[in-house]
């Protein structure tokens, strides 16, 4: 008839019905029909394929909820200190905040929802980080990192350390609390020192490079203690350096760089005590002097060497007078001994000659005329 008002509502969809814009009924799969000779009703249909309802009077809804709506919709009423987790055929597809409500359409996808309560450190269960990852939830509703080995980390809940965690990984709910998850290295620092222009107890401007190996014992301390720890040794090891070469001449200074090494060490080790932080070992690299003060140093150290180069030549020449006078004093007093000699003289005499012409023997040789006719 002319005031008969038909809806054809699909398998997927549902229908919600307004008289005088006030909410009456919904409407199943199926042909609907009713008597409104003063078109008071309208109807307005949903894809239940996305179960979550994103109606603008969602509110108003979830305030009646009364039998018929029950049997439309599933109600999520999530607690203060609560998360929800919203499953679609078994599968997690939402995350409801705490204080949140929520309508699910009821039919086509079976819907449920679980509420996990938050407790003060809301860590994340691991089988959810996995269904939050598949879905690509997981940043938007939690903090998570991986700590590496021979790492550590501190979590912050509002502020405040919360926890110390060790190597794995690690997720925490972000949805009511400031999480911050800090991760400290607890592996062998190298800190250098470089560049440091010092003046010596007798006044010599010098550069020192300075060589630290630091390791953080305490990622509480470490991290508490002090606003960036790093900084604050390499500080120290600037004034430790500072007062141990102001404290020494530069001939002690290059004389016994260990002992400098290891008061720079003592004085390092007692200022980060607090810190959560040891330091291993510390070495003075390179002590370099300017211009000019490097050339003053090089002849002093040019003339010592000279001078030593003459003792050890003086040394060695008087060794060799005081040889010839006791060779000499054996030939004077042993004629065979003295034979000896001649021979071997003659004989590094012939052995540069090629012909020998020899009178009178062995006596014209030592004695008499010796010709010798060198080599063409």
């Amino acid at each position: 008839m002319f005031w008969t008002r038909k809806v054809v509502i699909g398998e997927s969809e549902r229908g919600l019905v307004y008289r005088n814009r006030q909410f009456e009924a919904v409407l199943g799969p199926g042909t609907h029909r009713w008597f409104d000779p003063r078109g008071e009703r309208e109807v307005v249909l949903h894809d239940i394929r996305t179960p979550r309802y994103a109606g603008n009077d969602a509110e108003l809804l979830m305030a009646r909820h009364d039998a018929d709506l029950q049997q439309a919709f599933v109600l999520a009423d999530i607690g203060p200190r609560e998360i929800g987790l919203v499953y679609g055929q078994d599968r997690l597809c939402d995350v409801l905040p705490p204080d949140a409500r929520q309508l699910y359409w009821r039919g086509l996808v079976p819907v449920r929802v679980e509420t996990l309560p938050l407790e003060a450190v809301p860590v994340v269960p691991a089988d959810i980080v996995l269904r939050l990852r598949q879905i690509g939830l997981l940043s938007r509703y939690t903090v998570t990192t991986h700590v590496p080995e021979q790492h550590a980390a501190l979590v912050f809940i509002d502020g405040q350390l919360a926890r110390t965690l060790g190597p794995g990984p690690v997720s925490f709910w972000s949805l009511q609390s400031s999480v911050v998850v800090d991760v400290v290295d607890l592996r062998l620092q190298a800190v250098e020192v470089g560049g440091q222009e010092l003046l010596t107890r007798d006044k010599v401007s010098l550069r020192v490079n300075l060589s630290a190996s630091t390791r953080v014992v305490d990622p509480v301390a470490a991290r508490t203690g002090v606003a960036k720890v790093g900084e604050q040794v390499y500080r120290e090891l600037q004034f430790a350096l500072r007062q141990a070469v102001s404290a020494r001449s530069l001939d002690e200074l290059l004389a016994d760089k260990a002992a400098l090494d290891a008061e720079i060490l003592m004085r390092v080790r007692a200022q980060v005590a607090g810190l959560g932080t040891e330091v291993l070992g510390v070495g003075v690299k390179d002590v370099i002097l300017p211009g000019d003060m490097r050339e003053i140093f090089n002849a002093v150290v040019q003339a010592e060497k000279e001078a030593q180069a003459n003792v050890v030549r003086r040394r060695e020449e008087a060794n060799a007078t005081r040889s010839l006078l006791n060779t000499a004093r054996l030939i004077e007093d042993s004629p065979v001994l003295m034979r000896l000699k001649e021979l071997e003289t003659l004989e590094k005499v012939t052995a540069k000659i090629d012909t020998l012409t020899v009178f009178g023997g062995l006596d014209g040789v030592l004695k008499q005329l010796v010709t010798m006719k060198p080599r063409e």
